[in-house]
């Protein structure tokens, strides 16, 4: 009788294996699907933001925004959302905040050998469970408003600003199109 009840529970056991995996595969589908939306929500909230501040007070202005509200528009999204929100590169402009920690700078080496072989910023993500928590990335590719402060040349007005706000600033020299950094984002699972 033993040997019949271990062997049952092994083949009932081994019949439910699989939905708990596919459960947690749909999950990180779930979670994937959140964390895009929460990028769209951080870049419709600061692109506009920074289109309206170079039209109406220029470089200078532009680079308040994104010095005061890109912070303050992934603190909002962490809140509302549970999410770690941030922005990261390999080229930091900001050495506090958009420095890459080993994964997330692993996942911008790839997105660069990526585009080097062709592949658009437009749709790059990358998405992993590490360590407990879901971490999902999007790059974020160079557009035309950003290299009036992110080009090779930059105005001496936008270089002066540059230098006040950001001393140790590493995120000149990009051309349109160009992978700039990423939207960094993790939830605890």
């Amino acid at each position: 009788m033993n040997g019949k009840l271990i062997t049952t529970l092994a083949v009932c056991a081994t019949l439910t294996l699989p939905a708990p995996v596919l459960a947690k595969e749909v999950n990180q589908a779930a979670l994937k699907q959140q964390a895009v939306g929460i990028v769209k929500q951080f870049g419709g909230s600061l692109k506009p933001a920074l289109k309206k501040a170079l039209k109406t007070g220029g470089p200078a202005h532009a680079i308040d925004v994104c010095s005061v509200q890109a912070p303050a528009i992934a603190q909002r999204l962490q809140k509302e959302t549970g999410w770690s929100v941030r922005r990261v590169s390999l080229k930091p402009r900001n050495a506090e905040t958009a420095v890459p920690d080993a994964w997330e700078k692993k996942v911008l080496e790839q997105f660069d050998a990526r585009q080097a072989k062709g592949e658009s910023a437009k749709k790059m993500a990358y998405a992993e469970v590490v360590d407990g928590k879901f971490r999902f990335m999007k790059a974020q590719g160079v557009e035309p408003v950003c290299l009036t402060c992110h080009a090779a040349k930059v105005s001496p007005q936008v270089e002066a600003a540059l230098q006040q706000k950001y001393p140790q600033d590493h995120a000149l020299g990009y051309s349109l199109g160009q992978i700039r950094g990423a939207f960094s984002l993790a939830k605890d699972l």
